[in-house]
């Protein structure tokens, strides 16, 4: 079973939710602004992603840019940029899937179907 971290406004979201139905994937959904993925799944996806820790930040957000972490963010350390996307969901790029063999974020139909 996958989890998917969502928000319910999000349209990118309802579009993976559809892309998880259509292929008859099993998931429970999570709101990440409640409770944002852990630090466990974050080093995961982290890791998914070849340590490009801007992969785990939703870049267009507002509170993003209010935090100036376009420039900030190469100078902390995982640990500081876990606590961030931890202490704040909305930071935290959407949709956001983790499963047994797969760690995907963002959606993409390509690159989920390559992923899936």
């Amino acid at each position: 079973m996958c989890r998917l971290y969502t928000y319910k406004n999000c349209s990118t979201c309802r579009k993976a939710k559809k892309c998880l139905d259509a292929r008859g994937i099993a998931y429970t959904e999570h709101p990440i602004r409640e409770t944002p993925p852990t630090p466990a799944e974050l080093a995961r996806m982290l890791k998914a992603y070849d340590g490009k820790m801007t992969r785990l930040f939703n870049t267009s957000s507002q509170d993003y840019r209010d935090a100036g972490l376009k420039d900030k963010l190469p100078s902390l350390s995982q640990d500081e940029a876990f606590a961030l996307l931890r202490k704040n969901g909305n930071l935290v790029k959407r949709p956001f899937l983790l499963g047994e063999n797969v760690a995907v974020v963002g959606f993409k139909d390509d690159e989920w179907a390559a992923r899936l």
